[in-house]
């Protein structure tokens, strides 16, 4: 029903452009016809051929009409939101400048006409590309207006939310999950960047056969859920891929210097690519050791023996935040709790180790120290 009115809409249109052309062409001194039946003879005529050429062309233009559509569509679906509105916003700056200026060359005879045209057209697209591109800005600006409100009703002076870099997360640090950890202390600032190959990755890493990578992608989809839904932490899904890139690390290298923004990660290999070709890496790993407590030689803690080391009557024990206490002769005190002595600190890239001897060198003392604890 709806392809019939459509034709029929088209064929009153050609037939209105017809009638239009007859007119213009024995009205305006192109025929000098003087018999008035012969003029509108002459002014119904090209309405009629031209609404039978467009009621018999119509079928093809409604498929042509309705493939442009779906195109579109498809196309305004696959842009991320922020795309659009930036995109949408350099439109409408780009035509309001244009009619401006066409206001200005609208009594220019011949050229008037047209410069109002050609300016809508040519400023339009420029307006349009430079809003896609300069779309986080345009964003940044635009979003201090609830900020705004909100500093008002307290009283307080009016704070300018700005989102200064754009961090890329990888797999692995979204599979690791402290990350969540860290967006919550507010030590993250700017946009999380999520690449759309690497939300690929981690469903295919969901949906394998292998029990803990299954785990692992399952938990990392948890925690970017987590991060978009609970925490106050501006997260943008970006659609751009690489074809010609096979490796995702790569992609992300390159995502990196197309947006100019850091990669988050805590991967050892990537954060030497990235650092030669000049992109700013943030190694989870890094801060975690940078965050850990400084033992200088000559102090004392509490460590529980927990297995035997490598070399002869060495006992392996850790502290809550995982660094490695070697302790020398402390294999006979697997198990138990006792006081030691740092002796030496060793900072390895797998992270830092410490090694330490006991502070007591009968046992009677040591289960007074387990007494203490």
């Amino acid at each position: 029903m709806i392809r019939k009115i459509m034709r029929v809409v088209i064929a009153l249109t050609f037939l209105a452009a017809g009638a239009s052309l007859g007119y213009a062409l024995t009205h305006n001194g192109w025929l000098n016809v003087i018999n008035l039946e012969i003029r509108l003879a002459l002014t119904i005529f090209p309405g009629i051929v031209a609404g039978l050429i467009g009621y018999s062309i119509a079928p093809y233009l409604i498929a042509w009409i309705i493939r442009m559509t779906n195109w579109v569509e498809s196309a305004l679906q696959k842009m991320p939101l922020s795309d659009l509105i930036g995109a949408a916003i350099g439109l409408i700056i780009g035509l309001i400048i244009a009619s401006l200026l066409g206001s200005s060359f609208a009594r220019i005879p011949f050229v008037g006409n047209y410069v109002p045209v050609v300016g809508s057209v040519l400023i339009g697209y420029l307006g349009m590309s430079i809003g896609l591109k300069k779309k986080e800005e345009l964003l940044s600006v635009f979003s201090i207006f609830p900020r705004l409100g909100k500093d008002k009703e307290k009283g307080a002076i009016p704070k300018i939310e700005f989102r200064p870099d754009n961090k890329i997360l990888d797999t692995s640090v979204i599979i690791d999950g402290r990350i969540a950890d860290i967006c919550k202390s507010g030590f993250i600032e700017g946009t999380l960047v999520i690449p759309s190959f690497v939300l690929e990755e981690l469903r295919h890493i969901a949906d394998s056969s292998d029990v803990l990578k299954r785990n692992r992608g399952r938990r990392g989809l948890d925690i970017l859920n987590k991060i978009r839904k609970d925490l106050d932490v501006f997260v943008k899904i970006h659609e751009q891929d690489f074809p010609d890139v096979p490796e995702v690390d790569s992609k992300l290298v390159r995502l990196a210097q197309v947006i100019g923004g850091d990669v988050l990660t805590n991967d050892y290999n990537l954060n030497k690519v990235a650092e030669l070709q000049g992109i700013k890496v943030l190694n989870i790993n890094e801060l975690a050791n940078a965050l850990k407590p400084v033992f200088l030689p000559g102090e004392e803690m509490i460590v529980q023996i927990i297995k035997d080391g490598k070399e002869s009557k060495q006992g392996i024990g850790y502290l809550d935040d995982g660094t490695m206490i070697v302790v020398e002769s402390g294999k006979k005190y697997i198990n138990q709790t006792i006081q030691v002595v740092v002796t030496s600190v060793l900072q390895t890239a797998a992270g830092r180790m410490i090694f330490a001897k006991p502070k007591f060198a009968d046992s009677r003392n040591m289960y007074e120290v387990d007494a203490i604890g």
